[in-house]
């Protein structure tokens, strides 16, 4: 066999795993991971200026195609604690990415040295293993253990710790016959798949709520097939937009208290019968339960057995991978109809419909400072079927999961339940590492996308082009909302007077400079009518740089979005649309 140190095996074990694509910072402790990706040379690389952005970028790559996985490399000490937030969004969503961190030498770990801190221990909550490796002939059996656990199950990201001397030593290892491991995946039976198509026949108004796992599972055909099939109208949670497409008869809208639609609100509330597959019943998806479920039958699906069970308990629970229920599913609804056993469901699927054509939010205004709902009908018009969004958190990525369209998966790319504040930036990078070929298109508002801003700079030298649309009201607006309730408006405000840059009027940071400081390209709209030459320039300046280019849009300071504390309880507090000139890049007009 082959002697080599042990961080030239990790590298050569990533090239197996097919993860061979990094972003990270060098350091000290770290440096002799970098030198055998340098001496190996198939490690492809991004520099990126924060260890955080670093590790949305790898998020980012990952959620963009079925199989990716990325990867995260820094130094010991604050670049692992960095990591963390990273490692929290992908965890939350399911997501698999690989944080590699140097440490300290094995003989210096309990005295306290510079940057040793016990990073396996500070990212154990938020990551499916943690671990510190302190022999070097056990770093390939913890790189391929970690392959392993990150793609079985419920998907999730890993941390390698690894000290500085035990990468340089030298171990015995061939990657000639190296293989990854097995991995198991729970799959539905014809005897589960039987009951819960059952009960779904036995019920008069039944939907399906799709939810990331079908994603993850690469299931989103099956879905539609699935859905077809049975002639059942399907609810895409927020990580499923896409699964199946807007534009699609059986797309019933999104469900919840924020990222919904007012007709999907209202058909979850006409149904007596809901069949979830790989989704976690997310309190913004529910709201308060006692309204969610009353008067209604609900089946489980999920990979991971204690996720059934864990919000509320349904009528019926099944532990699989979403992608091998629904071929299960098929399977019999496909001898189900053959044999005439499947009901006739055209009444509801009509009703489904109906509400979707007239149930619609205005999004046509004219006014100046611009209305945000006008932004994403420009983007509508802007980006056909295969744009791919990103997006994190606040009132932008809320009122755009309402207005905007997704026509396939991976389309729209979102931090689900850990939303945290500046993942945009970087995770489009990733994204659009992983899709070079590909629109990208990133929407933020001002505080999200202040918090990583620098991450341009990596765009601008690795030459990563992407469309930033960025709605600048100069406040915290999601914030500023909730804090009605507390009758205050208090340290939301971002607003200043910026002696450099006068022209804004008081809307604080001069967003086009910061951006052409960091190297890339900015357009700057103040009027509604301007908005889509703009995304027209944008592209045009893509093209030609090849680096990121940042829209941003001056908005009127206050709006108050669409929402509430339950789904039959959402607040809307803009006129609706009455007629189609109102909203005249709805999907329902296509109907």
């Amino acid at each position: 066999m082959a002697r080599m140190r042990a961080v030239d095996a990790a590298v050569l074990i990533l090239e197996k795993e097919g993860a061979t694509q990094t972003f990270g910072l060098p350091g000290a402790a770290i440096n002799p991971f970098y030198s055998a990706m340098r001496a190996h040379g198939g490690i492809r690389h991004v520099l990126a200026r924060h260890v955080e952005g670093a590790s949305h970028m790898a998020e980012g790559y990952t959620r963009a195609a079925p199989g990716n996985i990325g990867v995260c490399v820094g130094t010991s000490g604050p670049a692992g604690t960095d990591m963390i937030t990273g490692l929290y969004s992908a965890s939350a969503d399911s997501i698999p990415i690989l944080c590699v961190t140097g440490q300290a030498p094995v003989d210096k770990l309990h005295k306290e040295d510079f940057q040793a801190v016990d990073i396996s221990s500070v990212a154990a909550p938020v990551a499916k293993w943690a671990v510190t490796v302190l022999e070097a002939a056990q770093v390939p059996g913890a790189f391929q253990k970690a392959f392993q656990l990150m793609r079985q199950g419920r998907p999730g990201p890993v941390l390698i710790d690894l000290p500085l001397d035990v990468q340089q030593a030298e171990i015995e290892f061939d990657p000639d016959t190296y293989e990854p491991l097995p991995v198991a995946t729970p799959a539905a039976s014809r005897a589960q798949a039987e009951r819960a198509l059952a009960m779904l026949c036995e019920a008069e108004r039944p939907l399906i709520v799709a939810g990331g796992g079908v994603v993850n599972a690469d299931a989103a055909d099956t879905l539609v097939e699935f859905a077809e099939l049975v002639d059942v109208p399907v609810v895409p949670t927020l990580m499923a937009w896409g699964a199946i497409p807007d534009d699609h008869p059986l797309t019933a809208g999104m469900v919840g208290l924020q990222t919904s639609h007012r007709y999907g609100n209202a058909t979850l509330l006409a149904s007596d019968f809901v069949l979830g597959i790989g989704n976690r019943w997310a309190n913004r998806h529910t709201g308060g339960l006692d309204t969610y479920t009353a008067d209604r039958t609900f089946v489980h699906v999920d990979v991971e057995p204690t996720q059934i069970g864990r919000v509320f308990a349904p009528d019926y629970g099944i532990v699989s991978d979403a992608g091998a229920a629904l071929e299960r599913f098929v399977e019999v609804a496909r001898e189900w109809k053959r044999d005439g056993r499947l009901p006739d469901r055209t009444d509801w699927t009509q009703q489904c419909r109906r509400r979707r054509g007239t149930m619609l939010r205005r999004t046509h205004f004219d006014t100046v400072p611009v209305k945000p709902q006008r932004v994403y009908e420009e983007m509508n018009r802007a980006f056909g079927p295969d744009v791919r969004y990103v997006s994190t958190i606040g009132l932008s990525q809320i009122q755009a999961a309402q207005l905007l369209h997704v026509h396939r998966p991976r389309h729209w790319i979102n931090a689900g339940q850990a939303g945290p504040l500046g993942w945009t930036v970087p995770a489009a990078l990733g994204v659009a590492t992983a899709e070079p070929d590909a629109t990208v298109v990133a929407l933020s508002g001002d505080y999200d996308f202040q918090f990583l801003v620098e991450e341009l700079a990596a765009g601008a030298q690795f030459r990563i082009p992407y469309l930033h649309v960025l709605v600048n009201n100069s406040y915290l607006g999601l914030i500023r909302q909730a804090q009605r309730g507390f009758d205050m408006d208090y340290c939301v405000q971002l607003s200043f007077d910026n002696i450099n840059s006068p022209e804004l009027g008081g809307y604080g940071v001069d967003h086009v400079k910061t951006v052409e400081g960091l190297g890339c390209q900015a357009i700057r709209v103040f009027e509604p009518d301007d908005i889509l030459p703009a995304f027209e320039k944008a592209r045009t300046l893509m093209a030609e740089h090849r680096v990121p280019v940042v829209v941003e849009v001056i908005l009127e300071r206050v709006t108050n979005v669409s929402m509430g504390t339950e789904i039959d309880n959402v607040v809307e507090f803009e006129d609706l649309a009455e007629h189609p000139d109102h909203a005249p890049t709805a999907i329902a007009l296509a109907d």
